[in-house]
C-alpha cells in the first residue's frame, strides 16, 4: 500500500495516521507491522510515535493475521494425575496458561496439544481443554478436560464451588492472628487497568480464608483456600490487609529483600486440588509439591519464630 501524508496529519502519530486511513485494521496490528519493519516512511522505517509531517510517504507491506487457534509444541508438562477425562498438569511459574496479551507461543495449551491426543473443545480453539487458570508466575495444580462432556462438568463444579483449591502463599510481615477469613468484593482497578483492587467496596463478591503455617522474622507463611476464583484473587486479598505476596511488586511487594536472591516470581502454588471424576463422581484429590527452589529461597530466611 502507497499512502501519502497530507496536511491535516502533521504532527501525528505514524500508527494514528495509519489507523484513520486504514480503519479495517486495529491499531495494535498496524503498530505491529511498524515494529517488523513493514511500515516505511520515506523508504526509512520509524517508530510508531513517529510525528508525521505532509508530503511524507508511508509505504505498508500488510501482513496476515496469526491463525486463531494453537498449535502443537514440543514442551515438557509434569503430569500430576489423568484418567479418561481429566488431567492434571504440574504447571510451572513463568508459564502462561494460553494465548493472549502479545503471547502465542510457548503455553500450556500449546504443550498439551502436543502431549494429548484430544482435548475438551468447549473452551475455544485459543483454550481447548481449560477449565479454569492459574497466574503466570503461580505453580500448581491445574486441571485439563479431555472431552467436552467432562469439561462441562467440571466447569459446573467450579461454578457450584465444589471443588476445593489449597495454596501456599509466603507474604511479607507477621501475620497476626492464626488464621482469617478476608470476604472483600474485587473489581478492575479504575486508574491501573492490569490491576484487580479490593479497596472499591464493589466488584465481584469474593473470600478466601488462611492459616498461619509458620513464622518468619520478616514473613509469614500461609495456607490459603478460596471459595470463589475471581482474578488475582489471593494476591489482591493479602495486599489488601497489608501483607503482599512475595514477589509481587504488581500488589505492594518489594522488588528486591536485603540478603535474599531474587524470587523471580510471585511465592504463590496451587498445593492441592479436589474435585470430582466427572463420569464416577468419586471424589479426587491432587497434590503438587512445593518447587524446590522455593523451598531454597524459603530456608534462607533462616529460622523460623
Amino acid at each position: 500500500m502507497h499512502l501519502q501524508a497530507e496536511a491535516s496529519d502533521a504532527g501525528k502519530r505514524l500508527d494514528h495516521v495509519l489507523h484513520e486511513r486504514l480503519p479495517a485494521f486495529s491499531r495494535s496490528r498496524i503498530q505491529q507491522w511498524i515494529r517488523n519493519g513493514r511500515v516505511l516512511v520515506d523508504a526509512v522505517p520509524r517508530r510508531a510515535s513517529h510525528l508525521m509531517r505532509a508530503g511524507e510517504a508511508i509505504e505498508v507491506e500488510p501482513a496476515a493475521a496469526p491463525p486463531l487457534h494453537a498449535a502443537p509444541e514440543a514442551i515438557p508438562l509434569q503430569v500430576l494425575y489423568e484418567d479418561e477425562d481429566v488431567v492434571a498438569i504440574d504447571k510451572p511459574a513463568g508459564m502462561v496458561v494460553h494465548a493472549g496479551a502479545g503471547v502465542h507461543s510457548g503455553t500450556l495449551v500449546n504443550a498439551l496439544l502436543h502431549r494429548f491426543a484430544t482435548l475438551s473443545g468447549v473452551g475455544g480453539a485459543l483454550r481447548p481443554g481449560i477449565v479454569h487458570r492459574l497466574d503466570r508466575f503461580t505453580s500448581g495444580v491445574l486441571l485439563v478436560a479431555k472431552n467436552d462432556a467432562a469439561h462441562q462438568r467440571l466447569a459446573e463444579q467450579f461454578s457450584g464451588r465444589q471443588v476445593e483449591k489449597t495454596y501456599l502463599a509466603l507474604v511479607h510481615g507477621r501475620v497476626k492472628a492464626e488464621s482469617g477469613r478476608i470476604e472483600r468484593p474485587i473489581a478492575r482497578d479504575p486508574v491501573r487497568r492490569t490491576r484487580m483492587t479490593a479497596r472499591l467496596g464493589a466488584g465481584r463478591a469474593a473470600w478466601s480464608e488462611y492459616r498461619v503455617l509458620r513464622r518468619f522474622e520478616r514473613f509469614t507463611l500461609l495456607e490459603v483456600h478460596i471459595g470463589t476464583g475471581r482474578t488475582h484473587q489471593i494476591r489482591v486479598h493479602l495486599a489488601s490487609i497489608g501483607h503482599p505476596v512475595a514477589g509481587d511488586t504488581v500488589y505492594g511487594a518489594p522488588a528486591k529483600i536485603e540478603g535474599q536472591p531474587p524470587l523471580g516470581r510471585f511465592f504463590l502454588h496451587a498445593q492441592r486440588i479436589c474435585f470430582r471424576q466427572p463420569t464416577s463422581g468419586e471424589r479426587v484429590a491432587v497434590v503438587s509439591p512445593l518447587p524446590r527452589p522455593m523451598e531454597l529461597w524459603m530456608e534462607a530466611l533462616g529460622s523460623t519464630v
